[in-house]
């Protein structure tokens, strides 16, 4: 099995918090950054998803806090799509310090919204393949 992409972030000081932590939202900043990463890495834009009539929406998060980050900490985010056979997939992230130690992990249910319908479209995997580029970077 391949390797999850992954992006390099550097933690900023205005993003933490009293105690000099990683404030809590600002994961998913990272996580929402990887994920754009990975559609743009795989040749989807915002505008060739508005293009084809969809947009990526999300379900659910969910976020383990396992270790602390601190201004200065550089982190890798992953991101590895997990497909169904329904409307919905999901995102399995990492935050990663540079150690290797995992921060925290960033569990996401989504799915493509059809932006006329307003409901999600029944084939989200079949949209990722017909838009990528490189369609292997989300495991398809």
């Amino acid at each position: 099995m391949n390797e999850p992409f992954s992006v390099r972030v550097t933690v900023r000081g205005y993003e933490t918090d009293v105690q000099g932590h990683l404030n809590q939202a600002v994961y998913l900043n990272y996580a929402e950054h990887a994920r754009w990463s990975l559609l743009q890495a795989a040749g989807i834009s915002q505008s060739g998803l508005v293009g084809k009539g969809v947009g990526p929406v999300a379900l659910e998060t969910t976020i383990r806090y396992r270790r602390e980050l601190l201004a200065g900490d550089e982190v890798d985010v992953t991101c590895a799509f997990e497909w169904s056979d329904g409307k919905t997939f999901r995102i399995e992230q990492q935050v990663v310090k540079a150690d290797g130690t995992v921060a925290a992990e960033v569990s996401a249910v989504g799915g493509l919204m059809d932006l006329t319908a307003r409901k999600l479209v029944a084939d989200p995997p079949g949209y990722f393949k017909e838009l990528a580029t490189d369609p292997g970077l989300f495991g398809l």
